[in-house]
This record gives structure tokens, sequence and C-alpha cells, in this order.
């Protein structure tokens, strides 16, 4: 249920979803569960969910009210290098809370990836240096979330503190799969951060598969069987 009807409710179905005039992501949401007597509102977004390889990465940020930082935009609107200098800029500035997990590939094939990110939210969420009181989570519910939360589809592009969340799981993701490009290097980590391209594939196909690829993915699954299986 959602903690707070007004005035966030009723929930939009996707094509109603009601972006930001600017096209740009705000705290009006944020602004929303104050009035409400919230007081550590944290965005929650998550990185890695598609990729044959490497961890889930979720990130969950509390922004201070009346936060600016010129720039700052869904990840997925961003160059990889403004989105390493807005990384830069939030991880330095001590008046952002802030804190990033993971889910381990092993965790991906036992649970699922669904319920892999969802441990790595809330694990970022119970990380956090001060644990929020309410927090916006991208895309649908996250059943059992231990705080109270709402669902923000497209949350990224609608809110400023899930939009922090999406560039500091972005690019802790993208860094950690180019320092595991240098151990595997046949594999072009670093270009595809673990997607399954063409060059993944064949990658794959020829040198087989490592530790961090997600065997319960139907791609890599497929790449174990026998030859003439």
């Amino acid at each position: 249920m959602n903690p707070y009807p007004h005035p966030l409710m009723p929930r939009p179905k996707k094509s109603e979803i009601i972006l930001p005039p600017d096209g740009k992501p705000d705290m009006a949401h944020e602004t929303a569960a104050r009035q409400q007597g919230y007081t550590h509102i944290c965005g929650i977004d998550e990185a890695g969910r598609g990729p044959l390889a490497g961890p889930v990465v979720a990130a969950a940020v509390i922004l201070p009210p009346g936060y600016e930082l010129p720039g700052l935009n869904d990840s997925k609107k961003l160059t990889a290098r403004r989105r390493e200098k807005l990384y830069e800029a939030l991880m330095a500035d001590e008046t952002v809370q802030k804190c990033i997990a993971h889910a381990t590939v092993q965790e991906i094939d036992e649970l699922n990836i669904l319920r892999a990110t969802h441990l790595a939210m809330q694990r970022a969420a119970l990380g956090l240096p001060v644990t929020p009181d309410f927090c916006l989570i991208d895309g649908l519910a996250v059943p059992g979330f231990p705080l109270p939360s709402l669902n923000l589809v497209k949350g990224d592009a609608r809110s400023l503190s899930i939009a922090a969340a999406s560039i500091l799981a972005k690019v802790n993701r993208d860094r950690y799969m180019i320092e595991l490009d240098t151990l595997y290097p046949q594999y072009g980590f670093a270009r595809h951060a673990g997607y399954g391209t063409k060059a993944h594939m064949e990658a794959i196909q020829h040198y087989g598969i490592t530790e961090h690829h997600r065997r319960s993915f139907a791609p890599v699954a497929q790449m174990e069987l026998p030859l003439g299986f």
C-alpha cells in the first residue's frame, strides 16, 4: 500500500506517467514525502539486471533538501564521461548519504535475477549511514521490502534521488567490469559490461564460461551443454 496516498496516488499506468516539464528529474516526490512527516528519504536504483556476467549493483542515496548538482539526470541519458564526473561529485559530497551494494553472480543463480536485485536494493538502503524512513524505488514494487517505500516506474527520470542512485550504481558496476576485463581480457568485459553482444557470445563459444558468468541465464546455460546435445 502506498503509505502516503496524496499527492502521489493513484498510481499511473506507464502510458500515463507524467515526467517533469523540463524532462529532468526533480525533488517533487521527496518533498511530498517530507510533507507527510518523513525525514530521511532515499532514492534506490540498480544496474546490471540484463548482462550475462557480473553482479547486479544497487545504490541508495539521500539528498539534502534543496540539493542541486548541475547536470544530474537519469544515467541512461548521460555520456560515460559525464556519468563519471557526476559520480565523483556525489561520492565526494559529505552532505549526500549514499551506499552501493552488490548481489553476486552466485546469488543471482541461486535466487533468480529479480530476487537478487531486490536483495541488492535492500542491502543498499540498510547500508546507508542514516537508516531511511522512506524509500523511492525505481521500477516495480519490491515485495517484502523492509522499509516504507514507493515504487516509481521511470523513477530515474522523475526523482532526483533515484537519478543520483542510478549514476552511482551504473558507474560502480562499469568500473567492476573494467577490472574484470584485466583478468579476462579475451571476453571484452570493458567494452560490453557483460551484456550478450555478438563479440561476447563468440568469446564464450571459443573460451567457455568463467565463474563470473550467470549460469542461470539461458544463453550461458546452453553454452555449458555438451556439443551435439
